[in-house]
């Protein structure tokens, strides 16, 4: 005759380690959605303040134009494995709020189409919140075809909001920097 198993009865140091558990449980389920979640929120963050130097997308400067000069420099970097060859805009010095045009020249060197995109950055990066994007390769792939050279426009102004920030006084001079990188195509 089979005998029945009683099972010990719970005790409160059982039920104790039961509630440890699970909040341990949803402690670690938090954090690997959090990872996930992160980049995107830092993203949005980012954009949101200027932070890291990212810059704003506007379709026009509704503020106007102030009379106090900024000089823009350009700067670009290409990733190892992008076949290019990218030549920045010279320097323009213009009063903040007046919206510019400046090409990037790029040059696919290799003997077959290559795509591209960039990541860009401004810096000193607590200016990037008053540097405002209207038209910008960095928003697109760009395919370049073997040996071909193409003009890479950026439409951009420095917000006037800027001079009402009493830390960038002393400010006279942006870079808008970018790092190009090759697309995998497919996957």
């Amino acid at each position: 005759m089979a005998r029945a198993t009683t099972l010990p009865p719970v005790t409160p140091q059982m039920r104790r380690n039961q509630r440890v558990g699970m909040i341990c449980l949803a402690v670690v389920a938090a954090m690997v959605g959090l990872a996930y979640a992160s980049v995107p929120l830092y993203q949005l963050f980012c954009e949101a303040t200027g932070y890291g130097g990212t810059t704003q997308i506007a379709a026009d400067n509704p503020k106007g134009v102030i009379a106090r000069p900024m000089t823009v420099r350009f700067d670009s970097n290409v990733a190892s494995g992008l076949p290019w060859t990218i030549v920045p805009s010279k320097p323009i010095t213009d009063d903040i709020g007046r919206v510019d045009t400046v090409n990037f020249t790029a040059t696919n060197r290799s003997d077959k189409p290559v795509t591209g995109q960039a990541i860009f950055n401004v810096s000193p990066e607590r200016a990037g919140y008053y540097f405002n994007k209207i038209e910008c390769f960095c928003f697109t792939e760009q395919t370049l075809q073997p040996g071909e050279t193409v003009q890479m426009p950026i439409v951009f102004f420095v917000d006037p909001d800027l001079d009402q920030n009493a830390e960038l006084d002393t400010i006279k001079e942006l870079t808008l920097s970018y790092t190009f990188y090759p697309v995998n195509e497919g996957g």
